[in-house]
């Protein structure tokens, strides 16, 4: 009878302990964007480079972006640098140098206190052209 006790009581603060992990990762910022990967396509060489990711808080504790890195120079974000509220969304611009001809694959690193991922990659990738080059009438 004492072993059946035991193993019970065993049982309970086992699902305790499980029960308490699981409390812990459900409270928090947690971070959901509406895309993670921009295709510009093709485009002309000089071209706005430009693109927005939104994303919303949907944890229940203030969101706070701290670093927001890109790959190479050619492509510059910026960022909200207030917390985000739960519920509230916000964006992370984007700026690619549409000067340089060629494909592009290009990775924005996101580091936040978000629970459910804090630290995730959003991506940008196209094509640039040079503009054709006018032909001669005569």
């Amino acid at each position: 009878m004492k072993k059946l006790f035991l193993l019970s009581l065993l049982a309970l603060l086992g699902f305790g302990v499980v029960n308490a992990q699981e409390e812990q990762t459900a409270n928090g910022a947690k971070i959901s964007f509406n895309e993670m990967e921009h295709n510009y396509g093709t485009i002309q060489k000089g071209a706005n480079g430009e693109c927005e990711f939104v994303f919303t808080n949907t944890g229940n504790e203030p969101l706070i972006l701290s670093n927001v890195k890109a790959s190479c120079g050619c492509t510059v974000p910026t960022w909200p640098r207030e917390p985000i509220m739960p519920g509230k969304s916000s964006n992370i611009h984007v700026k690619y140098n549409t000067n340089n001809v060629g494909g592009f694959n290009k990775t924005i690193t996101v580091t936040s206190n978000a629970v459910d991922n804090p630290r995730l990659v959003l991506k940008i990738k196209g094509t640039v052209e040079s503009p054709a080059a006018p032909t001669e009438t005569k």
